[in-house]
C-alpha cells in the first residue's frame, strides 16, 4: 500500500476509532492528529495517533490521506482552510453525516481538480457518546462506508482513491457509493429521522413524569432502545439538522401523517393494517 502517512483532523469518536483502528491492523501507516491539546493528549495516551498538532495546516504536512472528522460544519470550513495549502497529491475526505454541503464547498474550492482532491465519505457506524473517551478500534468492523463521488467523473476504482478504498476494507468496512442528493435523502430517513424521534420521545417523557423513579423501575427494553440515542449532545446534531433541514421537514412530515393516522384508528380494523405493513419491513430486508 502506498499510504505512509495519514491525517486526522478531529479525533473524537470517528477520528480516534480510524486512528485506533489502524494501528490494530498493523499496517505501519504514520498517523498524526489534528485537535485540541487535551483531546491529542489522550488520543497519544490510548494509541490512536503517533503525533499531534492543533494547527490544521502543519497537520496535514506530508500526508497521503486526510481525513476531516469533525462536525459538519467545520468540516466545510476546513475545505475552504486546508484545501489551498494540503499536499497536491493527498486525497481529502471527511465523516460527515450530511453530504451536498460539503461537496458544493469542495468544488468551489478545488474547482477542475476536484476529483482527484477530494471524495466524500461517510462511516456508518458510531454511538451516542462522541468523544475520544469512547473510542473503539472495531467500531467499523461490518459497518457501511458511504462513499459519495465530488463530481461525476470521479473515478472511484483507480490511483489514491483505490488506496483509499483498500484501507477502508482493511478495516472491515463494506464500501457503498451514493450520490450527495441520494446520501442525504436516505439518511434523513434512516439516521436524523430516528435520532429526533428519540429526543423528541425522551423529552416528552421528562415533561410527562419528570422524576418519577417507577418510569425507569418497570420500564424494559422498548423504553431502553427507543431513549438510548436520545442522550446524543446537541453539538453533533445540530449541522447534521441545519445542512439536511429540507430532507429532514420532509421525513418528519411523513411520520406525522402516519401517527395521525394511527391515532384516529385505535379501535379501527385499520391499526392492525399499520401493523402489517411494518412488519414487511423486517420481511424485506436482504438475507
Amino acid at each position: 500500500m502506498g499510504i505512509k502517512q495519514i491525517t486526522i483532523i478531529g479525533t473524537g469518536l470517528t477520528g480516534g476509532s480510524l486512528g485506533l483502528s489502524l494501528r490494530a491492523a498493523g499496517l505501519g501507516i504514520h498517523v498524526v492528529g489534528c485537535d485540541r491539546d487535551h483531546i491529542l493528549s489522550r488520543a497519544r495516551k490510548l494509541g490512536a495517533i503517533d503525533e499531534g498538532s492543533d494547527d490544521p495546516a502543519e497537520a496535514v504536512k506530508g500526508s497521503d490521506i486526510i481525513f476531516l472528522a469533525t462536525p459538519v460544519g467545520a468540516i466545510i470550513d476546513l475545505i475552504e482552510r486546508i484545501g489551498p495549502t494540503a499536499p497536491p497529491d493527498a486525497l481529502i475526505t471527511d465523516t460527515g453525516s450530511t453530504k451536498k454541503e460539503i461537496v458544493d464547498r469542495a468544488r468551489s474550492v478545488f474547482g477542475d481538480q476536484v476529483s482527484r482532491r477530494f471524495l466524500g465519505g461517510h462511516p456508518m457506524a458510531g454511538k451516542e457518546h462522541g468523544s475520544i473517551f469512547s473510542a473503539e478500534a472495531g467500531l467499523f468492523h461490518n459497518a457501511a462506508w458511504l462513499l459519495v463521488p465530488s463530481s461525476p467523473q470521479q473515478d472511484i476504482r483507480n490511483g489514491r482513491i483505490r488506496e483509499y478504498r483498500q484501507l477502508l476494507e482493511t478495516l472491515g468496512a463494506h464500501i457503498v457509493q451514493l450520490d450527495a442528493e441520494r446520501h442525504d435523502r436516505l439518511c434523513a430517513w434512516i439516521s436524523h429521522l430516528p435520532q429526533l424521534i428519540s429526543t423528541a420521545f425522551a423529552g416528552t417523557l421528562v415533561d410527562e413524569f419528570g422524576d418519577d423513579a417507577a418510569l425507569h423501575a418497570i420500564g424494559g427494553r422498548a423504553l431502553r432502545e427507543m431513549t438510548r440515542i436520545a442522550s446524543s449532545p446537541y453539538s453533533m446534531w445540530r449541522d447534521i439538522a441545519y445542512t439536511n433541514s429540507g430532507n429532514i421537514e420532509q421525513a418528519l412530515g411523513r411520520l406525522e401523517q402516519r401517527l395521525a393516522h394511527i391515532r384516529e384508528n385505535l379501535r379501527t380494523q385499520e391499526l392492525r393494517e399499520e401493523f402489517e405493513r411494518a412488519n414487511q419491513f423486517e420481511l424485506r430486508k436482504p438475507e
